[in-house]
């Protein structure tokens, strides 16, 4: 059933030209007593007995208008658009200005079919009519932008292909609200099965692993998470370790729907547990969407302080942990209609989601929207035809290369229910394309995985992109990133060195061909060195430049939180020019870093610097690659109180 409709009416509503008239548009006895008998089966809602009861009364008279308009309402309330356009065009035909929002009602159900045209005439002519009310001319003219949007959409289809998962994902139950690691190759969803024996039904999370000929058969993803009452709308980190998703009417909770979230350590699930407050109120939230690093959380909520019916809101969780107040994303993207199943891609600004007040093509549709850098929202995008239908569209997300899309349908063609296809998403509403780092976190020294904080900075603005930590169990990390950047990379963890480097993601390719890089953290110890690879002078020159200063922060902290220690740091140099003047550069530099550092509260006493111009080349310099790396800042550990 669509949260767009309108025609579940009250019968005061229905039929207030009764109001005027004070009688029926027949004398036929048997025809009215039909009729009324009608309207108590549609008072409790029985609509096949209300149907049938029409039926009877316009078989006695077939110009008994009455019946005609409910019939038609009766329709529309179970589904039949058809059926119920056809009523509702006898009606208009027979006497448009008996009940004058027959031509309306004719125009909605003709857009829930796709006949754009014949709704544009219809609500042309329906807004001239003198005895239409002004809220419903109101009404009207919104929904003119609809059949204009709908007519303009089908002319200019947009390319969708959409390839059903296979036999490893859907079965003849229902399959849907797909949730997918950075890599695209664990997907968890929705899975709405019978119990044994027919009775109910029961929603779990299934998961399956992509191989070379597809998808893996689905398995219950099982205790902790899965339990014997109902779990839906699934999301996941990047990396794989943290699930967040929606459960209903649990007496722990507290409103009809409520968030929980569960971490992995290692290979195990950790048992879930509510968010609450301020995340979670007493009114409905559902379906949630993490960023790629885990600290933000969108989601749709019907709580106070909205736009409309359901909105979508943003948590952010702070230094410490906590999930912040939310906030409303706007009057740009909450429209007076609802907007759910928000999904935000790992690029971080790209926001997909579904509404049925954002003019579309007639009830649910799938639109994105761009977060700028001020934090402003893009004007929603329609994703076009036929990727949105006259019918409800919910629940896309795309992959972090930025060129699947993954969502439910019921289409013709399937294996039952709702199933889970994947289709090329067009380039006009693709996200930025992003990649991934992965790899694993050891102690140097004995090769043990190691918990430790990663921090990934974009080099051009000196902004934190993500912190996240790698796995307690196994050590491995994975974080998301967007292409076409320079990032630098920082490892670190209590009583170890901490380790930085830098890299490229220049290309789009890269989105498939992830970056690697194991870390090997030193225990702090005396005469360890660690190379400042992070550090940036102008060529020729000792200035630092800017990009620079992530890595003195990150020097200086750790400094600060190892107060027994003093270090030195050494310059160094390709074999490039004279040797005097290699010499003299490096000290130079090194003495900008000491210098720094003692500007930003570290004791000079724990500080010395020498310039070791081109004596100490940690690789050769017959190649470009290895003259960049004997480039060097480094810094040694000189004393352990």
């Amino acid at each position: 059933m669509t949260m767009w409709r309108i025609f579940t009416i009250t019968l005061l509503l229905a039929f207030s030209h009764l109001t005027w008239a004070q009688t029926y548009s027949t004398k036929d006895k048997k025809a009215i007593a039909s009729y009324e008998e009608g309207l108590r089966h549609y008072d409790f809602k029985r609509s096949d007995e209300a149907k049938a009861a029409m039926l009877k009364a316009l078989k006695y008279d077939d110009k008994f208008i009455e019946p005609r308009i409910l019939l038609g309402d009766i329709c529309s309330d179970m589904g039949n658009y058809e059926d119920a356009a056809a009523e509702y065009q006898k009606v208009v035909d027979q006497d448009a200005e008996y009940f004058v929002n027959a031509q309306y009602r004719l125009a909605q159900n003709q857009i829930l079919v796709g006949r754009y045209a014949e709704a544009l005439k219809n609500l042309e002519a329906y807004v001239q009519r003198k005895r239409v009310n002004p809220q419903m001319r109101e009404k009207a003219v919104k929904l003119t932008e609809t059949a204009r949007f709908g007519e303009v959409a089908v002319a200019n289809p947009v390319p969708f292909d959409p390839k059903n998962l296979g036999a490893g994902i859907n079965t003849t139950e229902y399959e849907y609200f797909p949730a997918l690691t950075a890599d695209e190759r664990t997907l968890i969803f929705t899975r709405n099965q019978r119990l044994n024996g027919g009775m109910g039904m029961q929603e779990d999370f299934y998961v399956s692993q992509r191989v070379n000929s597809g998808w893996e058969r689905a398995m219950n993803l099982g205790e902790p998470i899965n339990t014997d009452e109902n779990e839906g709308a699934p999301t996941i980190s990047a990396n794989g370790r943290v699930l967040t998703f929606t459960a209903c009417n649990r007496p722990d909770g507290m409103g009809s729907c409520d968030l929980k979230i569960s971490q992995k350590v290692g290979e195990r699930w950790s048992p879930s547990t509510f968010i609450g407050p301020p995340v979670s109120s007493n009114k409905w939230e559902s379906q949630p969407s993490l960023s790629a690093d885990g600290r933000t959380l969108y989601y749709a909520s019907n709580r106070a302080g909205g736009q409309g019916g359901m909105d979508i809101w943003v948590s952010r969780m702070d230094a410490d942990g906590m999930w912040g107040m939310p906030e409303n994303l706007g009057d740009r993207v909450n429209s007076k209609g609802n907007e759910q199943t928000p999904f935000m891609h790992p690029d971080g600004r790209s926001l997909y989601f579904a509404s049925d007040g954002h003019v579309g093509l007639g009830s649910n549709d799938i639109f994105v929207t761009r977060l700028a850098d001020d934090g402003s929202w893009s004007k929603p995008l329609n994703l076009g035809y036929p990727i949105n239908s006259w019918k409800d569209e919910i629940g896309l997300i795309v992959g972090a290369s930025g060129t699947t899309a993954y969502y439910s349908s019921d289409r013709t063609g399937g294996m039952g229910g709702l199933d889970l296809y994947a289709f090329e998403l067009h380039a006009d509403v693709r996200p930025t394309p992003v990649t991934y780092v992965r790899g694993k976190v050891t102690d140097a020294s004995n090769n043990y995985p190691l918990q430790a904080t990663i921090e990934l900075i974009d080099l051009t603005t000196n902004k934190t992109i993500t912190v996240t930590e790698s796995d307690r169990v196994n050590g491995q990390y994975l974080v998301c990133l967007p292409v076409n950047r320079k990032y630098a990379l920082n490892v670190s963890r209590p009583d170890y060195l901490f380790y930085s480097d830098h890299f490229s993601l220049d290309t789009v390719s890269t989105a498939s061909k992830p970056f690697s890089k194991d870390v090997k953290l030193q225990p702090v110890k005396f005469g360890e060195k660690v190379v400042l690879r992070n550090i940036f002078f102008e060529s020729g020159s000792s200035a630092l430049l800017p990009q620079s200063v992530a890595e003195l922060e990150k020097l200086q902290k750790f400094l600060m939180s190892n107060m027994s220690l003093s270090i030195e740091i050494g310059g160094h140099t390709d074999n490039v020019g004279k040797d005097e003047d290699n010499l003299t550069l490096s000290d130079n530099r090194a003495k900008a870093v000491r210098n720094w550092l003692i500007d930003h509260g570290v004791k000079d006493s724990r500080l010395t610097s020498k310039g070791y111009g081109e004596t100490q080349p940690i690789a050769s310099n017959d190649q470009p690659e290895g003259r960049a790396e004997n480039r060097r800042t480094e810094f040694t550990v000189k004393e352990r109180k």
